[in-house]
């Protein structure tokens, strides 16, 4: 086990949240814990192929970041990794299981699958097989909103774009590319590197000369936060500062979140390079416990009122798994469909 860096500290006596708010997050986080379980029992009961990557364990800053933004309107850029960034963003759960299962009522049409998670009604620009494949895409989607406004005089285009990434990326030339852009045009977007430690198999210390991420920002004039991605209410105060800063036109952030994921990279992962002490110090750090237990000792909600709503959450689920079932495959004869967008 290599060292751990320092987890920054966050006061959470600076913190101004309601109960409804509260409890928000809380259904955000533990819908996406319990749907990637959901999807692990049904990847090896043999309902969904290919490749699936889980997200156990880094929901805090998926909902940390996109319930800070505003909900069909901002942009949200995803990884291979991005069932629960869809979630998060509004996309229904059974829509997104439906693809997972390759059927024709999925958010994708069934085309997609699990890496290839997109809706445009929520604003999800998609998830992406290649590493890195969705910062310039995201930057794409951050200057139309900056054009709209500034040379086409539409003053509601004031959309900020998260755009989501692992550490591994972080070493492509798409991520220097694409932030040396942004910062030159004063892009509206948020690049959050989701920092689980591991580039698939290759551990992050291994892998770059400069370990801390958010640091790189300094080479672009761009702010660089650091930030403990297993703490919701930590998350959620940087990426609100970043999404206001963003909105009103002073350009873009890199937020490092420092986080974990608790499975192997993907459900073919046999998991055999991570230690055992690692896996436990992480584990210990469980976000959804964290914030539970935050919300008991806030007096905003009861131990039972949590317990009713992972009730809620896992009926959420159950419902998916009877639509995914029973929806159709997508028809053979639609095959060359959906490939121009005019063919909707």
């Amino acid at each position: 086990m290599t060292q751990e860096r320092t987890l920054p500290k966050f006061d959470t006596a600076t913190v101004q949240i309601t109960r409804e708010e509260g409890l928000v997050l809380y259904e955000d986080m533990m819908l996406g814990r319990l749907f990637e379980d959901k999807c692990a029992e049904m990847y090896y009961r043999g309902k969904m192929f290919g490749f699936v990557h889980l997200y156990n364990g880094q929901e805090a800053i998926s909902t940390g970041v996109i319930r800070s933004m505003r909900p069909g309107e901002d942009f949200v850029c995803s990884t291979y990794r991005d069932h629960v960034h869809a979630l998060s963003a509004g996309v229904p759960a059974k829509e997104v299981l439906a693809e997972l299962f390759g059927k024709a009522t999925g958010c994708s049409k069934g085309r997609g699958g699990s890496m290839h998670i997109f809706s445009a009604e929520h604003r999800v620009l998609g998830g992406y097989a290649f590493v890195a494949e969705g910062i310039p895409v995201a930057a794409g989607a951050a200057f139309q909103s900056k054009y709209r406004r500034e040379v086409l005089g539409d003053k509601s285009a004031d959309q900020v774009t998260a755009c989501f990434f692992g550490d591994g990326a972080a070493n492509n030339g798409q991520f220097f590319e694409t932030l040396n852009m942004a910062a030159l045009w004063n892009l509206p977007i948020i690049f959050v590197v989701e920092n689980n430690k591991w580039a698939i198999g290759m551990a992050h210390e291994r892998a770059t000369s400069q370990p801390e991420i958010y640091k790189k920002a300094s080479v672009f004039n761009m702010v660089g936060v650091e930030v403990d991605g297993m703490d919701v209410l930590a998350v959620r105060a940087v990426a609100q500062e970043a999404v206001a800063r963003a909105r009103a036109g002073e350009g873009p952030t890199l937020i490092e979140a420092l986080t974990y994921r608790f499975r192997g990279h993907s459900l073919a992962d046999p998991d055999e390079m991570r230690s055992k002490q690692e896996k436990e110090f992480w584990f210990s750090r469980d976000p959804i416990k964290k914030f539970a237990a935050y919300l008991v000792e806030q007096n905003l909600a009861s131990s039972e009122e949590l317990k009713d709503i992972d009730h809620k959450v896992q009926q959420t689920i159950d419902e998916a798994v009877k639509f995914a079932e029973s929806s159709p495959e997508p028809n053979p004869s639609e095959l060359h469909r959906f490939v121009f967008a005019e063919d909707d």
